[in-house]
């Protein structure tokens, strides 16, 4: 089973991450819990230069080919060999990321987007994607003062410095994204205490994989 969380910068995703990963291990199940950009070999290259403040001139273009080569190599070394291994896996951004914030936020095509990120993955594709929705002015004051905690302000903080009519931009093409397939992409409030934004996680994970033993 394949589960992706999406959602605007600082609504939450590791948290829930890290819930989920601790209640599926509980249950007995084996997890694999990862990321984008930066998890993999190729990843930890290229998640500096996605990032860093200093790299703001990066064009579209480049950020694009950039997020789709990070994605092709994680699915390769390790998505798709933690599925073929049996294990649940939890990954923080994947497709979704790319249509929204390329697509919805930087206004590239989004039929071309599908098309190169369908070469990127593979075949590889969520089963389950989790929304966590947030009001992006909370969202990036949650970011900007993690960043700023961990001494990372500038080395993670490319995204956070853009404006917030960007981030409105990517919040709403995620609800577009979830209108498309409500099967596959469901949008939980991210407004509430992690416990409570757990308690839906949780349900919905549950009920998708009841029947997945």
């Amino acid at each position: 089973m394949f589960i992706t969380f999406e959602g605007i910068d600082g609504s939450g995703k590791s948290t829930q991450i890290g819930l989920l990963a601790a209640h599926l291990r509980e249950s007995g199940r084996q997890v694999a819990a990862t990321f984008e950009p930066g998890d993999g070999s190729l990843g930890r290259e290229l998640r500096p230069i996605l990032l860093d403040l200093k790299n703001s001139g990066l064009c579209d273009r480049a950020e694009l080919f950039l997020y789709l080569a990070d994605r092709a190599q994680h699915v390769s070394e390790v998505i798709a060999p933690a599925l073929r291994g049996g294990a649940v896996v939890l990954c923080d951004r994947f497709v979704d990321s790319t249509l929204a914030y390329q697509g919805y936020g930087r206004g590239l095509d989004l039929a071309m987007l599908r098309e190169l990120n369908a070469l990127a993955v593979a075949g590889t594709a969520p089963d389950l994607t989790l929304v966590l929705d947030l009001a992006p002015q909370v969202g990036l004051a949650r970011a900007k003062a993690r960043n700023l905690g961990a001494g990372a302000q500038d080395s993670e903080g490319r995204f956070e410095a853009l404006a917030l009519d960007f981030h409105n931009r990517v919040r709403g093409g995620y609800l577009e994204l979830a209108k498309g397939e409500p099967e596959r992409i469901r949008v939980v409030d991210a407004g509430r205490r992690p416990g409570e934004i757990f308690e839906d996680v949780r349900c919905l994970v549950d009920e998708k994989l009841g029947g997945a033993r």
